[in-house]
């Protein structure tokens, strides 16, 4: 029987080639799409794209979408009582696996691993520990597009680039080739999953500081977005 999954969606290039794969594996049934999405902005969480440019991606890919709808700033107790209660009625809709695209944040895969567990449902991982910079380049090869949405302070010269070879020798030695720790987070528009492309303009960029646990703000940790129309 095949294994009835939710695919955790975020809308980027690490998800989009973990699908990529897991459509080819016969023994998962991906029945929805989860995104969480800031309620108030109606906004992809962290990513800042559109909710309208995520339900066209998910109409292309066609595949159900699911969204967590989360208040503006929730502390981890209010995201956790969020996420569980989701789960647990995705749980018991006969969903048990949930697909991830992350690839070496250990912590956060054993957070994710534990908390699926408390529900019953089961955490895969189909790119975990490959190469960044081989991941990036095999996603190029394979013929997606996708565009840098945010990116961390002094790297605002990379928010919307299309992502190609160039993009790859121009980052600075000290930023993952995929973003993994959080330097650039992307939107993917096009490639073979996708039923049609997703059109959009660019629209403002911006600078957005967040404040830390103490509450206080610190530029130094801030995004800048560029909005996609």
């Amino acid at each position: 029987m095949k294994k009835n999954s939710l695919f955790n969606w975020s809308g980027g290039k690490d998800s989009t080639l973990a699908l990529h794969y897991v459509l080819q594996d016969e023994s998962f049934d991906i029945q929805y799409l989860l995104t969480t999405v800031n309620e108030v902005y109606n906004r992809v969480s962290m990513h800042g794209v559109r909710e309208s440019l995520l339900i066209e991606q998910a109409r292309s890919l066609d595949i159900p979408l699911y969204q967590v709808r989360l208040p503006e700033s929730p502390d981890m107790p209010a995201y956790e009582a969020h996420m569980h209660k989701h789960l647990s009625e995705l749980k018991a809709m006969g969903i048990t696996h949930s697909i991830f695209g992350d690839l070496f944040l250990e912590d956060l895969k054993i957070y994710r691993e534990k908390k699926l567990k408390e529900i019953g449902i089961e955490a895969v991982f189909p790119i975990w520990k490959r190469d960044t910079t081989e991941v990036l380049k095999t996603f190029i090869s394979l013929g997606y597009k996708t565009i840098v949405v945010c990116a961390k302070a002094g790297l605002e010269e990379f928010v919307g680039r299309i992502i190609d070879e160039s993009f790859i020798k121009d980052l600075p030695s000290d930023v993952d080739p995929c973003g993994e720790n959080g330097e650039f987070h992307t939107f993917v528009f096009d490639g073979p999953i996708f039923t049609k492309p997703i059109n959009f303009t660019l629209g403002e960029k911006v600078f957005k500081t967040y404040p830390s646990p103490n509450g206080q703000i610190d530029e130094s940790t801030g995004y800048w977005y560029i909005d996609l129309i």
